[in-house]
C-alpha cells in the first residue's frame, strides 16, 4: 500500500487523499492505481490478489478441518505458526522493497497461510480466546505492521 510522497516529493505512489479509480472500491483492491499490478481484475473490477487466494482458501481449509474428528490437532501450533511464516517474511521484504513483487510467489505463500487461517478460524469458533491463535494473530500482525512503518520510513529517507 502506498503512503504518501517521499520528502524530495518524486514518490511514484500517491498520497493518501489520492483516491482509488472509480471503477474499485479501496476495499476490494487495496492498493493505489499505482500498484493494480498487485490486484487480478475479475469483472472488471481491481481485487487484491492476497485476498483472492487467502479467503476462499482458508474457508474451505476451514471446513475441511472442522467437519469430523480426523485432524490431529496436535499439529495445529506448527501448521499456524509455520505456514504463514514465508508469506510474512515476503509482504517484510516486499515493504522494505528489497524483494521484487511476484505474483506466483503471493500466490503460493498466500495460500499456505490460507490454510493456517482456516485452522485459525476453525479453533476460533470452538474457543473465542484461544491463546495460540491470538499469540500467532498478535505476532504477525505486529511484524507486518513494523514491515509496513520501516518501509515507509526507509523510502522517505532513501526515495
Amino acid at each position: 500500500m502506498s503512503v504518501g510522497p517521499s520528502l524530495n516529493g518524486t514518490s511514484p505512489h500517491p498520497p493518501l487523499d489520492d483516491p482509488p479509480v472509480a471503477d474499485t472500491p479501496m476495499w476490494l483492491s487495496h492498493h493505489w492505481p499505482s500498484d493494480y499490478d498487485r490486484c487480478a481484475v475479475v469483472g472488471g473490477m481491481h481485487i487484491c490478489r492476497r485476498c483472492l487466494v487467502l479467503y476462499p482458501v482458508a474457508l474451505v481449509a476451514g471446513i475441511v478441518v472442522g467437519v469430523g474428528s480426523w485432524w490431529p490437532h496436535e499439529l495445529d501450533p506448527w501448521v499456524l505458526w509455520l505456514f504463514p511464516l514465508p508469506g510474512v517474511i515476503e509482504f517484510v521484504l516486499d515493504n522494505l522493497r528489497l524483494i521484487g513483487y511476484s505474483p506466483r510467489r503471493q500466490v503460493a505463500l498466500s495460500f499456505f497461510g490460507a490454510v493456517a487461517a482456516g485452522l485459525g478460524y476453525v479453533r476460533y469458533l470452538d474457543d473465542t480466546y484461544d491463546v495460540l491463535v491470538w499469540s500467532v494473530v498478535g505476532v504477525y500482525t505486529a511484524v507486518c505492521v513494523a514491515g509496513v512503518v520501516a518501509g515507509v520510513l526507509r523510502r522517505r529517507v532513501r526515495p
